[in-house]
């Protein structure tokens, strides 16, 4: 029917897009427009439309999913892959809505009964007060999505409680084997060897601890922002019988006193600290390091165009959160004093990193839900879909950076070739 609440939606959705809708549309009316071969997005009351009036674009679209107003049929990830290659090909541009495209709107909305107070957003949506990076607010940021329980990251997660990008060797044949490798190649890169001291900026339930003191036997500390994170850690320290060679501390970077270590790692925390005060954590991993030392990051990179995580990732993940150019990260390193000795690209891994995590949560999905609730479920899924696509389409990469302090006669005692390959 030509003139159904859907059709007239998908028109001026089209006209918006500047192509016709590369999925289907279903309404609270039971009315339905677009391709039928296609997964559908079902609107299942007037309150999906009204999170896009008071939200338009990614925001308000997420609102009406994780509340359970808006929800897809069929595969999730081809809706959202089928999206963004007609964009990438040109054939559909990012909706901007002018004075003539909101008065449209607008007159749309009343026609069709939607106009109202705006919805209340969703309780998992992050609200934080503060100076931008400041101790407190940082500390708030982390705590929004890290302290939501160990039980669901434990849950999600495989047995080495790694909750970022694994490394998929031709012996990886489980997440946990891929994480394994990844945490031994990080010590490798690192040259640990036993009785050397190990800094961990932002330890997570401290995995790359554990792994290093026990195959490595090194003494460690880490450190993380996390209330959960610390217990958890401390506990499984403490069951194998290695906490009289690792510690770890409720602490922020900006924390740490003046004692070198012989090498640092910080897995995918960087992107939490912003670009106003990188600088800063770069002068750290200077300070804290020995000269001849190494500092290994593994951090998340996003083109010059879009940095940041996007309007989803920033209130239901991780608020604050900054991804910049790979570049951009290497001049910080630079500008601190450290020498970039190897930048090794692992995109690819991610995305099979994040496909196994989803997976999980859907094979536990009622599990989840029991822990966190339907809505909570829901931005998990959201999260889990749109970044692995993220990563398979190189809107969003990964790398480990290995870099060295100097001595002052300029040596750094590494080997000439990589002895980690």
């Amino acid at each position: 029917m030509p003139n159904s609440t859907a059709h007239r939606l998908a028109s001026f959705a089209g006209k918006l897009l500047g192509g016709p809708l590369p999925v289907g549309l279903k309404t609270w009316d039971g009315t339905r427009a677009g391709p039928v071969d296609a997964p559908t997005v079902v609107l299942r009351n007037r309150r999906a439309l009204r999170h896009l009036l008071y939200a338009p674009g990614e925001l308000g679209l997420a609102r009406a999913y994780v509340r359970g107003d808006l929800d897809v049929e069929g595969d999730l990830t081809d809706g959202f892959r089928r999206i963004w290659s007609l964009t990438r090909a040109g054939q559909l541009r990012r909706p901007r809505l002018g004075p003539r495209e909101w008065a449209e709107a607008l007159s749309l909305a009343a026609r069709l009964g939607v106009v109202g107070l705006p919805p209340k957003p969703p309780a998992e949506e992050a609200r934080l007060s503060g100076r931008l990076h400041s101790l407190r607010r940082d500390r708030s940021a982390i705590a929004h999505h890290y302290d939501s329980g160990n039980a669901l990251f434990q849950l999600l997660l495989d047995d080495t409680m790694a909750y970022s990008s694994a490394y998929f060797t031709a012996e990886s044949n489980s997440l946990g084997q891929a994480q394994h490798d990844k945490l031994e190649l990080i010590c490798r890169k690192l040259g640990l060897r036993p009785g050397m001291r190990l800094l961990d900026i932002g330890c997570g339930w401290g995995s790359l601890l554990v792994h290093a003191a026990k195959h490595h036997g090194v003494e460690a500390v880490g450190i993380t922002l996390s209330a959960e994170q610390a217990q958890h850690a401390r506990g499984r320290i403490a069951q194998l019988d290695l906490a009289d060679r690792v510690e770890v501390r409720q602490q922020d970077y900006r924390e740490l006193p003046d004692a070198p270590f012989d090498a640092i790692a910080s897995v995918e925390m960087g992107e939490h600290v912003g670009e106003i005060n990188y600088p800063q954590y770069a002068a750290t991993l200077h300070r804290m390091v020995k000269p001849g030392g190494r500092v290994l990051l593994q951090q998340m990179s996003r083109g010059a165009a879009e940095p940041g995580g996007g309007a989803f990732i920033g209130r239901y993940i991780a608020p604050d959160m900054t991804m910049r150019p790979v570049g951009r990260t290497l001049d910080h390193l630079e500008a601190a004093g450290l020498e970039i000795r190897d930048v090794h690209a692992m995109r690819e891994h991610y995305v099979w990193t994040v496909r196994a995590w989803a997976a999980t949560l859907e094979e536990n999905w009622d599990g989840v839900v029991a822990l966190i609730g339907e809505s909570g479920a829901r931005v998990w899924r959201l999260y889990l879909v749109g970044g692995a696509l993220a990563f398979e389409e190189n809107r969003m990469g990964v790398d480990q950076i290995l870099a060295v302090r100097t001595h002052p006669d300029g040596t750094t005692g590494l080997p000439p070739t990589r002895e980690w390959c």
